[in-house]
């Protein structure tokens, strides 16, 4: 299956709880489009938001980020990686 980076912009000030409760949500909804969010990471002084996922498609990451409340600003295929 594809892997997928994708960046979220505009979360300055995320806390743990926060970052981890849109993990969920995206996990609660992620088998209707066959998308497994791998993890995610924060960094709240600048506000940027990054999750790995493996799907079909970036149109189905987008999907189950849109559906969560939370869009992607950008979605990346990771064709390669060692």
């Amino acid at each position: 299956m594809p892997q997928f980076m994708d960046v979220h912009r505009g979360m300055r000030g995320i806390t743990a709880d926060e970052l981890h409760s849109a993990h969920q949500a995206d996990l609660a909804i992620e088998n209707e489009e066959s998308v497994h969010f791998k993890q995610a990471w924060a960094d709240p002084d600048s506000g940027i938001v990054y999750c790995l996922s493996e799907a079909p498609s970036a149109e189905a990451v987008q999907r189950i980020h849109e559906r969560a409340g939370h869009k992607a600003d950008e979605v990346h295929a990771v064709p390669l990686t060692i």
